[in-house]
């Protein structure tokens, strides 16, 4: 280890000791240099990068300072992340986005700190109309609104009046849980199509399209949450064409199209890019969750509502935090960073899915997507799945119980698996151990009380 090194680890374990607490003043550079038997040089170096890191401040003719009780978490070796949904902290662009944060500040100055424009600012709704064309989603910036996040376009798509006059929602069963908190709580009246492997039925969508007043069919059509399903391009079209029959809108959910490693794989817009299909696209999961940004495209009749819903919950989103978005786009380094996340993240899927052939007993059956990091798997209805996930979080492994991704009435028994922050030497034996505890369940005859099937 380096001195530098040393000196930076050092003065984060004497604060994370108490050693040195808020607002008391750290050794001199003289003095730490004599500890560490190296020049003032590497002291004051180290003790930028700390200052870089929010850990200590500098005071003019004084000295360093400790900002605050600075305490690193210690990770358990022996945990096993299968429920975080986040993406991988350890490849998070950090750095790189403070450089566009600080530029933004440089480069905008005081049009950062005011109200923006409502749709959001508009040299970066060019630049993401650029980055939507890598998509195959062809539009213009004044069709884009950027929201908080994905969750609020979702709200807000949810409780406006659409064009069609009608009320009703359609989900697939399951979906993204989010989206069904939403409906529920502004009291939508949601109905479910149910989805698998081998996709939807045509017959009870087209059914459900003419019989029950749907305004909004939602759909996650690549990288599927929770199962990680892919519609073909052929589906694709039929979908849209059924809603174009039966004066239905579309809110395609596209919040992994990166990942999606099928280069012909068109988006539903592609196929109605005047008006039927509403396309959201987050950067949460392939980028920083914490920016909370995100981009609707809308139908130019539909711009005006959207936006006066949208106004009514914060005005505008972050300026400073569109302003650095717009920045990292230019600049490239989105790109490069996606190269890196999609390369990771392929490695721990095909990971995952050969631990799950391996050590998975025929009676838990798993979904098999190609690509993004969701996976299911789906148990008997005689296993208790709450239980089941309690015993796996007493051996350190965490995972989701997917029957909140579920209308009420229509729960499964099943479990959710997320790669996304899982150490990809963890995978293999995370799956192992979850695999064994299954197993002893089911020997231990451990039922689901909700269920009235006899073991056999």
């Amino acid at each position: 280890m380096t001195k530098y090194r040393e000196i930076l680890e050092w003065v984060k374990q004497q604060i994370e000791n108490e050693q040195f607490k808020a607002g008391d003043k750290l050794p001199s550079i003289r003095i730490i240099a004599q500890q560490f038997q190296c020049t003032k040089n590497t002291v004051a170096k180290a003790l930028l990068e700390l200052e870089h890191q929010h850990i200590v401040y500098a005071k003019p003719k004084s000295g360093y300072y400790v900002v605050d009780y600075y305490q690193t978490s210690i990770p358990n070796k022996n945990q096993v992340d299968f429920l975080s949904a986040g993406p991988d902290k350890r490849i998070m662009p950090y750095g790189d986005f403070q450089h566009c944060m600080n530029q933004a500040i440089n480069h905008y100055k005081e049009q950062l700190f005011t109200y923006s424009e409502q749709q959001g600012l508009y040299s970066l709704r060019k630049e993401l109309t650029k980055y939507l064309q890598e998509l195959q989603v062809f539009t213009r910036p004044e069709r884009l609104v950027i929201t908080s996040g994905s969750q609020q376009a979702l709200h807000i798509l949810s409780v406006m009046p659409f064009p069609n006059g009608k009320k009703n929602v359609l989900i697939e069963q399951p979906t993204y849980f989010g989206m069904i908190d939403t409906l529920k709580l502004n009291n939508v009246t949601t109905l479910g199509i149910d989805l698998n492997d081998e996709g939807i039925d045509f017959r009870k969508l087209e059914n459900l399209f003419k019989n029950n007043d749907i305004k909004f069919f939602y759909i996650i059509p690549r990288c599927h949450n929770p199962l990680g399903h892919h519609y073909s391009n052929e589906e694709k079209k039929e979908i849209v064409a059924l809603a174009k029959k039966y004066d239905v809108y579309i809110v395609e959910d596209d919040y992994l199209a990166e990942l999606d490693p099928d280069l012909k794989a068109d988006p539903l817009f592609a196929y109605e890019p005047n008006g039927r299909v509403i396309y959201v696209k987050s950067f949460s999961k392939v980028f920083l969750p914490g920016l909370r940004l995100a981009t609707v495209v809308l139908p130019d009749r539909m711009i005006t509502t959207f936006v006066r819903y949208k106004f009514s919950i914060d005005f505008t989103s972050s300026p400073l935090s569109q302003g650095a978005l717009e920045i990292y786009l230019k600049s490239g380094m989105f790109k490069y960073h996606l190269e890196n996340v999609k390369k990771l993240y392929s490695r721990k899927l095909e990971a995952v899915l050969e631990a799950c052939s391996l050590y998975l007993p025929d009676y838990a059956k798993f979904t098999k997507p190609k690509s993004g990091f969701y996976l299911t798997i789906f148990l008997p209805s005689y296993m208790d799945v709450n239980k089941l996930i309690y015993q796996l979080e007493e051996i350190n492994i965490f995972v989701d119980n997917a029957s909140r991704m579920y209308l009420a009435g229509n729960k499964q028994n099943a479990i959710r698996l997320s790669i996304s922050q899982v150490d990809e030497d963890k995978i293999k034996v995370g799956i192992q151990r979850l695999a064994n505890q299954i197993i002893e369940m089911r020997n231990k005859k451990t039922y689901n009380p909700l269920s009235f099937r006899t073991y056999h």
